[in-house]
């Protein structure tokens, strides 16, 4: 038998279709339920649907009477507050494609975005890094604040197949991509709410992850509020051992995080007990089964955990009904065709392969934006290669091993070690440069960069040149110089060789 699972297609997507009307779509039944909370010691806010939506449709509105026309781009430069997720749907549902991005990002990496993006409009907290010097309209965070008690916009229906918002994702050439999602992505996720949150409209979910960050919108704010449930967010600054007492506080019953917010609450936190929760919710980065075990032990509920991209969101995982076996990630969720594909298509059984999801798949990007060739790249015939490789057994669980290439992971976001090397390499002492992530202790990994030079060069002021070019999740925690880069046969630089020379010295 062949390594594919596909256990039912999900129900079609209707049509006409906006995909921040579906995440509203409660709102008018429960206009006065808590939607959001803010999670703060000093001053926790408060959202109900009614003022969710009400924010939303009159940024809405604020955003057409600006100048803004449905199909621009907007590019937003946004902190982490809840002005990032109101102006993100006001965007969509008016029609408008918001590009989200990290507000870690320098000036210099967003300065190249804009170059290829060529956003109509910025939205600007003045409080997050952007270069402000090529013409385009911005909209500061006061301006948003003040759309919100405009008249409510219609939302803006249309072909569910129509783009709806452009993420960022870093690619193996070294030059992020700019990845386009139609408005039919969340209507997948729905695959998602049933194989792995196992979530209900009496859930008060809290998400540890920032505003701005895409795991965050999805997991944390967009899918609680399309079922009707509260969506839990600590406000800036709230560190990992904080976060047991405000999930008891606020009597949580999910809780979703990066494997590494787990581990950190686990070592910090003297009290873990959480007596409302349901069970926790991983994705980001693989989660390990020591980890898996030890939050088990401490709180008395498990881990479920997640595998996706950026390109499709998370499709493979374990739930409450069918936990994943220990040292898998789970197996496809309901709705999902995925296979484990060769050079010629679907291996056998137990075979290794490359991760791939079939073209049919409703939350698969359109593609990448203006990158046709390199579109059609990630394609094998039907099926869409995530460059992640896997094996399957027969009841369709799947065992992760591994990336096809080299990239990185840095604390839930992936990373091309191609982007940080030529962000370093201009560094007028620095003659070869090579990046890598390297494991500093169990479970836990940096990017590290090796380099050579005429001489041992000073590491606080190779991390002050790092912090000018680089986002900061992107920036080496390590700088070794060696006599020489190893490189294969083939004179291709030898990354593997690298983690072993370190792990050899340490």
């Amino acid at each position: 038998m062949l390594s594919v699972f596909h256990q039912g297609p999900p129900p079609p997507c209707p049509s006409p279709f906006n995909m921040a009307a579906h995440v509203l779509r409660h709102a008018d039944r429960l206009v006065d339920k808590e939607a959001l909370r803010v999670l703060s010691p000093e001053a926790p806010q408060s959202w109900t649907y009614a003022d969710l939506k009400s924010a939303i449709l009159g940024t809405g509105t604020g955003l057409l009477q600006s100048g803004l026309t449905p199909g621009d781009r907007v590019l937003m430069r946004l902190g982490n507050t809840v002005e990032f997720p109101i102006a993100y749907l006001a965007c969509i549902a008016v029609g408008l494609i918001p590009v989200p991005t990290s507000a870690q990002l320098t000036a210099t990496e967003v300065t190249k975005l804009v170059e290829t993006l060529k956003p109509a409009a910025i939205l600007h907290d003045p409080e997050v890094s952007t270069d402000l010097s090529f013409e385009r309209k911005v909209l500061t965070t006061k301006d948003l604040l003040a759309f919100h008690t405009l008249p409510e916009a219609a939302f803006d229906m249309g072909d569910p197949d129509r783009p709806a918002y452009i993420i960022y994702t870093s690619g193996t050439s070294g030059i992020p991509r700019a990845v386009v999602h139609a408005h039919r992505a969340i209507w997948a996720r729905q695959m998602m709410c049933d194989g792995w949150y196992d979530l209900r409209e009496t859930d008060r979910l809290l998400h540890a992850g920032a505003f701005n960050w895409t795991f965050t919108l999805g997991t944390g704010l967009m899918d609680p509020w399309t079922i009707g449930a509260t969506a839990l967010i600590p406000a800036p600054n709230i560190a990992p051992q904080d976060l047991p007492a405000l999930l008891r506080q606020n009597r949580a019953t999910l809780f979703a995080a990066a494997p590494g917010v787990y581990r950190k609450i686990l070592s910090t936190s003297a009290d873990p007990a959480l007596p409302d929760l349901r069970h926790g919710l991983c994705a980001g980065e693989k989660l390990t089964e020591p980890l898996r075990t030890q939050w088990n032990t401490a709180t008395g509920t498990k881990l479920y955990e997640a595998f996706g991209m950026s390109e499709c969101s998370t499709f493979i995982s374990g739930c409450p009904n069918h936990p994943a076996p220990q040292d898998t990630l789970g197996r496809p969720q309901t709705g999902r065709h995925i296979a484990i594909v060769g050079d010629t298509g679907p291996v056998p059984l137990e075979a290794p392969g490359t991760i791939a999801v079939h073209k049919s798949d409703p939350g698969l990007m359109l593609g990448y934006l203006d990158a046709p060739e390199e579109t059609a790249a990630r394609y094998q015939g039907e099926w869409f290669l995530t460059g992640d490789l896997g094996q399957m057994d027969a009841d369709g669980h799947i065992t992760y091993m591994g990336r096809a290439d080299d990239m990185m992971n840095a604390g839930g976001f992936r990373v091309s070690p191609l982007e940080v090397e030529a962000a370093l390499l201009p560094h007028p002492d620095i003659t070869g440069i090579a990046v890598t992530d390297v494991e500093v202790k169990p479970d836990t990994r940096i990017i590290a960069a090796f380099y050579t030079a005429d001489h041992d060069l000073v590491e606080d002021e190779l991390k002050a040149f790092a912090q000018i070019q680089l986002a900061r999740y992107k920036q080496p925690r390590l700088f070794k110089r060696l006599p020489a880069l190893p490189t294969n046969a083939n004179g291709k630089l030898n990354r593997r060789a690298l983690r072993e020379t370190y792990k050899a010295s340490t």
